[in-house]
């Protein structure tokens, strides 16, 4: 989302870089400075095991049975946490991610441009975006998965993510929980609001951005899930390629009924001072809901699970 976030998916696909889960109860991956003999255990456990054939996009890949020291490199470490599996490096924007904090201790930060140190981290799987850097590179430390930002829909995603670690049965498990829960909670929020529209707006280093359906900040549960309704200008500018960019002066012909604004607090956020944006409706009636942008541009189980309270929350007032 997105997200994907402008965040990580944006910040890929803008400016060719790489732009929500371990159970809380699993604990973090294994630390960059683990002892020799523990990460040696850890090998020799996940060998004896096996490895199994994932179809991925580029084709078969084995990749280990039971992976225990895995690399993220961009997108995905919130499915990976989801479903327990040790994590030992993940990108910064997820190392950041408030929501990410709890099953991150002790997991490195690293980059798809310091090859040396993914080296360092001795994983066993590595996963990242079909746009990352330094594939071939990365391919000759530990099996190596792509995927194509929003080539599949965001639960098929975490069942894939299910299937590479071989846990397709759990993430099944969640994805049918999940879309139970959402289902509910948007028919209570639609016989609450009726038809009225929902807009989400971000605005990154002083570019505001509206987004449709599938890029993160809570569109998906929004739109797909609760088949909460768009605003017709959304719908025509954003819809097709995710996102839009957008000045200030027109944000109000994309303002929805109700407003998420999905807000970086270390950043000046200016657009909320103008006259145009004071005058939209939705701000006039206090129907905007505020959110931490870095704990909600993913669309992984853990981030999804939150926004679904945030819904809930704000929407319903439960």
């Amino acid at each position: 989302m997105k997200k994907l976030y402008l965040p990580l998916i944006l910040s890929i696909l803008l400016v060719l870089t790489a732009c929500g889960q371990k159970s809380p109860s699993s604990g973090g991956g294994n630390a960059a400075g683990a002892e020799p003999a523990a990460a040696d255990a850890n090998r020799s456990s996940a060998a004896a095991e096996g490895t199994i054939t994932y179809e991925s996009e580029n084709g078969p890949i084995k990749v280990p049975a039971n992976p225990q020291r895995v690399v993220v490199v961009a997108s995905y470490a919130g499915n990976v946490m989801a479903l327990g599996v040790p994590l030992v490096g993940v990108d910064s924007w997820s190392k950041m991610n408030p929501r990410y904090q709890d099953h991150l201790a002790g997991v490195e930060e690293i980059s798809e441009e310091n090859v040396e140190k993914i080296i360092e981290l001795d994983p066993d799987l590595i996963i990242g975006l079909s746009t990352t850097k330094n594939l071939d590179k990365l391919k000759e430390i530990a099996p190596t998965v792509t995927y194509t930002y929003g080539k599949v829909d965001y639960l098929t995603q975490q069942l894939e993510i299910g299937k590479l670690l071989n846990k397709e049965k759990e993430a099944q498990a969640w994805i049918d929980d999940f879309q139970a829960r959402a289902a509910e909670a948007g028919e209570q929020i639609r016989a609450k609001i009726g038809d009225k529209t929902v807009s989400v707006i971000e605005s990154y280093d002083k570019q505001l951005y509206v987004f449709g359906d599938n890029w993160g900040r809570g569109t998906e549960i929004l739109y797909q899930a609760m088949k909460l309704n768009m605003p017709e200008k959304v719908k025509e500018m954003a819809l097709k390629d995710g996102y839009y960019a957008l000045s200030a002066e027109v944000l109000p012909e994309y303002a929805g009924d109700y407003m998420i604004v999905s807000k970086y607090l270390d950043q000046e956020n200016a657009f909320q001072q103008t006259e145009s944006y004071k005058n939209i409706p939705a701000v006039k009636n206090g129907q905007v809901f505020e959110a931490n942008a870095k704990e909600f541009y993913f669309n992984d189980p853990i981030t999804l699970d939150y926004q679904l309270d945030f819904f809930k929350s704000h929407f319903l007032g439960s």
